[in-house]
């Protein structure tokens, strides 16, 4: 049986509340966009960042022969903020082309001081492949990412001729604090954000953990169309996906929905 929703019985014309599952680094953005279309928002962080496994042994080796390479890869602005980070400590000149996946990982580097030679159209790794692929045949790349994450974009660029080194960043874990936060704001919420697949496979994760059952009526709005095909595999079909992956588009997306509930 769902739980009981408290949004719909707050005070009347209290506006929906909305829960925000981004890092807390991260969440202010949505947050503050979400505000800014008259709703409310609740954060309860489902990922928390996390050195990788092999503590940056990969990564800081290849920042040493940098200039070994042709393209550096960037698929977040959580990538960015790491190699910046590294780089720094080994003051290596940074000359190869940059290539990023979207305009939130684009802004990470040129506040970084990066600059970005190619972005993808759309924030996908399909659509920075596809920027790439003319730049592959015999090229050397370092793909900066996640520990774990979709292989498109080395698979594809391998195929292409291109010689791949992937070089974790970090690594995304379920924050257990969260499991109580969660507990608390689920009944009181009317939609549940994702911006990404580690936000929703944390989430549902924390939401099994907790006990708590998901309410019946809940709007799991998606940021795009690999968290949407995150959520189908995991058996919860999106109520709504943003036009354009970025937290702007998905705020207004929820915004519609709920005002025309």
């Amino acid at each position: 049986m769902a739980s009981m929703r408290s949004a719909s019985q707050d005070s009347a014309g209290a506006p929906p509340r909305v829960l925000v599952t981004r890092a807390p680094h991260q969440a202010s953005a949505l947050g503050d966009a979400l505000v800014a279309h008259g709703l409310r928002v609740a954060s309860v962080a489902t990922i928390a960042l996390a050195p990788p496994s092999d503590d940056y042994a990969v990564l800081d080796r290849e920042i040493t022969r940098l200039d070994e390479y042709d393209w550096l890869l960037f698929t977040s602005a959580n990538a960015v903020a790491v190699f910046a980070e590294r780089l720094e400590d080994e003051a290596v000149p940074l000359t190869c082309g940059i290539a990023s996946i979207g305009a939130a990982t684009s802004k990470a580097l040129r506040d970084a001081g990066f600059p970005v030679k190619l972005q993808a159209q759309t924030a996908v790794a399909e659509s920075l492949a596809k920027a790439l692929l003319p730049h592959a045949k015999g090229a050397q790349m370092l793909l900066v990412r996640a520990e774990a994450g979709r292989d498109v974009l080395l698979d594809t660029l391998t195929a292409a001729g291109a010689d791949v080194t992937l070089a974790p960043a970090y690594k995304t874990v379920s924050p257990p604090e969260s499991i109580e936060r969660l507990k608390r704001a689920l009944p009181t919420v009317d939609a549940v954000t994702f911006t990404s697949s580690s936000s929703v496979e944390n989430f549902f994760a924390l939401l099994q953990a907790s006990g708590e059952p998901l309410p019946a009526d809940v709007v799991l709005a998606s940021i795009g169309p690999v968290t949407s095909a995150t959520l189908r595999e995991l058996g919860y079909k999106p109520s709504i996906e943003a036009r354009e992956a970025t937290v702007a588009s998905l705020a207004s997306a929820v915004a519609t929905a709920l005002r025309n509930r």
